[in-house]
């Protein structure tokens, strides 16, 4: 028990900061638009029950509209073609929600390229300078894309938006120590990843894995580039292909 002790105490004194990586969760949240004929998500809605009113009143509480994949979320195995027989997201094993994380920031070259993609030796330059990604880790892939989240026109850019080349994305599923990805934007595909070869070869390899999705994240310039550790419950949904998350970062200050 000292270890949790410890560790309580450092978070209470500062010595280990607690950063939400988590965007806030409303009507206006940015939804992935799908061209037709495929199906769309619905955006977030609350629907209230009772107010402390006729209909309760000493509470107030709502019903709550959202897809699996709205906002800040995670990406289970089964989302994908390549996993249909994969694992979902309330079979997670739970250890797999608290990981070492790698933070890798680019937001200096997608800022003067919105459709900027991380390749294998971006990583490797990364790994040289810090060291391997971790074992069983989550790598974080800052573009700064979060500061265009209050604008769903900004944020989602006409299908503009940095992401993953092919090649890093097979690279990081079957090479890479990772457990999976997380990034600041609306998917862990690039926006024009529908044209690539394979198409959204983010889901396609890293899920096919067996590998994890985080998206929507923020807050990824408060991280080191090392040393953080994430916190990811997702809602155990059984047959759910995804989740909303509340995801936070641990760091050692």
């Amino acid at each position: 028990m000292s270890i949790l002790r410890n560790f309580l105490e450092s978070v209470r004194t500062g010595g280990i900061e607690v950063v939400d990586l988590t965007a806030p969760l409303s009507d206006r949240t940015p939804i992935l638009q799908l061209p037709e004929p495929f199906g769309n998500t619905i955006p977030f809605r609350l629907e209230e029950i009772s107010h402390y009113d006729d209909r309760g009143p000493a509470w107030y509480w709502n019903d709550i509209h959202t897809g699996e994949h709205t906002g800040t979320h995670f990406d289970a195995p089964v989302h994908w073609v390549t996993s249909r027989d994969g694992q979902d997201v309330s079979q997670v094993p739970v250890q797999r929600l608290l990981a070492p994380a790698a933070m890798l920031d680019f937001a200096a070259e997608a800022s003067k390229d919105p459709d900027f993609l991380l390749q294998v030796e971006h990583v490797q330059e990364w790994e040289r300078v810090n060291g391997p990604l971790p074992e069983g880790g989550w790598l974080l892939y800052r573009t700064g894309w979060d500061a265009r989240s209050d604008s769903a026109a900004d944020f989602l850019n006409e299908g503009h938006s940095p992401g993953i080349s092919v090649e890093c994305a097979r690279w990081l599923a079957q090479e890479a120590p990772i457990l999976g990805v997380g990034v600041e934007t609306v998917g862990t595909d690039a926006g024009a990843a529908h044209s690539f070869d394979p198409a959204f070869p983010c889901h396609s390899f890293l899920l096919g894995a067996g590998k994890y999705g985080l998206t929507q994240l923020r807050n990824l310039d408060k991280l080191p580039p090392t040393g953080s550790v994430v916190v990811a419950p997702p809602l155990p949904i059984v047959g759910g292909s995804g989740s909303p998350v509340r995801v936070l970062a641990l760091v050692e200050r």
